[in-house]
């Protein structure tokens, strides 16, 4: 059993991740259009091109893992030794130098590219080393529900903070605001990812005699078929995520007209993130991992329908629904992790190769893509329906904004319970391979 302490330290590390993830999600698309001054088509590009590289630096980065033998394990040293890069770049991406158009245009890209590439570099082995803190199942999912709490606490304090202390900073100067805001957020993510560092230890290792090429991991990986199942459930659900919490800001200033509610809006929806991420344990408990997230996913996708026959006006209506889709789906998120480790096992158990770093990088970098492809699909949709920025929209915008805040990511969730109807490693199954792992390696 894992202490407490070493669960909240665990946890620490999402709650610094979640200070970018979220604001890139909730904020960094609104940040383009109406405060850089970029065009909703073209953050949309933005979002979707420089995923791209992620089918290099993902694997490679859990290649590297993999491969990296230090004192203090293959995952942990890289909380301690890219923290302060990853946020001086987080810093960068919210800042509007004084630059021509074409010149915004190449700064965006660059910054954004070199903060997607140190998130996937400090990401990949943060989000490994969960799966190598404990080999037991019903453990696995109570770090990846403590990970998950403490991650949505620091979106807590994006959706709580951000626009407030944009106003405190900046005076007026929303660009000002953003930079000091994302820079002062960045100071706390770096001492969270030390804490997470100093509170951890590393506990499964792969077997001592293991020696195999990049290209045989990839191979290994590719014929863990369980792995692909996973892979495509992870996209999709993050493309109806993030095309639901990119397009909340808009649904709430121009659907519902209350530019006064964003942030209570979003601090709510994350308040509902939390306790579901709390609750995920005590699901798992009762129910097999799989047939709960697929029910989850189907009842995300009835919230959302149910979203679009809310009238503007209808302001608490929007709210309860809203808050009430954050609380199912993240109930299954700490699932989606924990079944990553066992994704680990089954391939280590089928093909006596155990690959870590290069199983989590993977099935990150389809997370990346459904946040990039969700990113996109919002800007592109807002371009496609004639969006204007800080301007009363038209009748067919407002309609086009209601379409793809609803009925859009319902159709990515009810995707995401059709591929999991393929999953296999329910709990007895990922018990089978636990014991047969601990055989091999008693003998």
């Amino acid at each position: 059993m894992l202490s407490v302490r070493e669960k909240v330290a665990y946890g620490l590390g999402d709650t610094a991740s979640n200070i970018v993830f979220q604001s890139v999600m909730l904020f960094l698309s609104f940040f383009y259009t109406d405060i850089f001054g970029l065009s909703p088509a073209l953050v949309g590009t933005l979002f979707l091109v420089v995923r791209i590289f992620d089918a290099v630096t993902d694997p490679l980065m859990g290649a590297i893992n993999d491969r990296t033998q230090t004192r203090h394990g293959k995952f942990r040293p890289y909380l301690l030794w890219l923290a302060v890069p990853f946020g001086v770049i987080s810093v960068l991406a919210f800042t509007t130098p004084d630059l021509s158009a074409d010149g915004k245009v190449i700064y965006a890209f660059a910054t954004y590219g070199l903060l997607m590439l140190a998130y996937t570099a400090i990401n990949i082995p943060y989000s490994a080393l969960g799966g190598v803190l404990t080999a037991n199942p019903a453990e696995r999912v109570s770090v990846q529900s403590y990970r998950f709490v403490f991650g949505m606490l620091g979106g807590l304090l994006v959706t709580a903070c951000t626009l407030p202390l944009v106003d405190f900073f900046g005076q007026g100067d929303k660009a000002k605001g953003y930079q000091l805001t994302i820079a002062a957020m960045s100071v706390l993510g770096v001492i969270m990812f030390w804490l997470c560092f100093a509170g951890t230890k590393e506990r499964v290792f792969p077997p001592a005699d293991q020696k195999s090429s990049f290209w045989q991991d990839m191979g290994a990986l590719w014929h863990n078929d369980q792995w692909r199942i996973l892979s495509l459930a992870a996209l999709f659900v993050l493309v109806g995520m993030v095309l639901r919490n990119t397009l909340a800001i808009y649904y709430v200033k121009y659907y519902l007209g209350r530019e006064d509610l964003i942030t209570l809006f979003v601090t709510l929806g994350m308040l509902g993130n939390i306790a579901g991420c709390a609750v995920a344990q005590w699901l798992a408990a009762r129910v097999c991992k799989v047939k709960a997230y697929m029910t989850i996913q189907l009842i995300a996708a009835l919230l959302c329908v149910a979203t679009y026959f809310v009238a503007g006006e209808q302001t608490l209506l929007a709210f309860g629904i809203y808050v009430l889709w954050c609380f199912i789906l993240q109930m299954g998120t700490p699932l989606l992790w924990a079944k990553m480790a066992d994704v680990v096992d089954y391939g280590q158990y089928r093909s006596g190769v155990r690959i870590t770093g290069m199983t989590y990088s993977s099935v990150v970098f389809f997370i990346k893509m459904g946040l990039a492809l969700g990113g996109a699909l919002a800007g592109w949709l807002l371009a496609f329906y004639s969006y204007q920025p800080d301007q009363p929209q038209s009748s067919e915008t407002l309609q086009g904004i209601l379409l793809s805040f609803t009925w859009l990511p319902a159709l990515a969730f009810l995707i995401v319970a059709l591929i999991m109807k393929f999953y296999k490693l329910g709990n007895q199954e990922v018990e089978k391979v636990r014991l047969a792992l601990a055989g091999a390696e008693s003998r």
